[in-house]
């Protein structure tokens, strides 16, 4: 049974820094690409980002770019998502994502499983 679960969210002021981690079991770990992907109240799922199965190429959504980092440790079956000067619009459910394949995808449809989420929120 394929497991994720997030940790490490909470309540930030603007300009702040969080670290998510996600935990994956249930399937061969460093055989697929991982997403962080994210709900803000009222809206849909959007996607945040991806690290490709070996950690080689990553990719961000415009709005995160030069303030999130990606990245996974094959040998522990974690991958974490590094925020760094956080914005209120930041503010949502934040989700680890298991890909259907191992190069990158910034595609929704190709995301199979997700955990429960782990709260962010940015507010002063």
């Amino acid at each position: 049974e394929v497991q994720l679960v997030e940790s490490g969210g909470g309540l930030v002021q603007p300009g702040g820094s969080l670290r998510l981690s996600c935990a994956a079991s249930g399937f061969i770990f460093g055989y697929y690409a991982m997403s962080w992907v994210r709900q803000a109240p009222g809206k849909g799922l959007e996607w945040v980002s991806t690290i490709t199965y070996s950690g080689h190429t990553t990719g961000y959504t415009d709005s995160v770019k030069d303030r999130f980092t990606i990245s996974r440790d094959n040998a522990r079956n974690m991958v974490y998502l590094q925020m760094n000067s956080l914005k209120p619009e930041d503010t949502a459910v934040y989700y680890c994502a298991k890909s259907t394949t191992a190069g990158f995808t910034a595609a929704l449809a190709n995301l199979d499983y997700k955990g429960q989420g782990t709260q962010v929120t940015v507010s002063s």
